[in-house]
């Protein structure tokens, strides 16, 4: 599958829905963003169950200020609604798929339990 944009418009059907979200905050004026993307296209290609998303924080600066983005790249991992990594820095491909194999494993029942009420 290859990487979605999402915008303020379609971010919460998506991110909200059941299953693994994986989001990219880029900006084309951005070198580390530049070298990650096709990482993260790549990525894509390997895990079709999981959607890959993108969001160009020029173009949304809202849901950058939403999530306290201050950096780029920013990967967001969320899963069955829940955010359950986010880091500032360009992943290389072995540690983006270090962070999925984490995602998949997650008890979320147990993630759940841990939230604040």
């Amino acid at each position: 599958m290859a990487t979605v944009t999402l915008t303020e418009k379609t971010f919460d059907a998506v991110a909200q829905g059941e299953g693994i979200v994986l989001v990219d905050f880029w900006a084309t004026w951005c070198p580390p963003c530049r070298r990650f993307g096709p990482v993260f296209e790549k990525s894509s290609e390997t895990h079709p169950d999981i959607v890959f998303g993108k969001i160009d924080t020029d173009a949304e600066q809202g849901l950058a200020q939403r999530f306290d983005v201050r950096s780029i790249p920013t990967v967001m991992a969320i899963r069955d609604g829940v955010i359950v990594y986010s880091e500032a820095r360009a992943l290389s491909p072995r540690a983006l798929e270090s962070v999925i194999e984490r995602v998949r494993e997650l008890d979320m029942e147990d993630v759940r339990k841990r939230l604040p009420s």
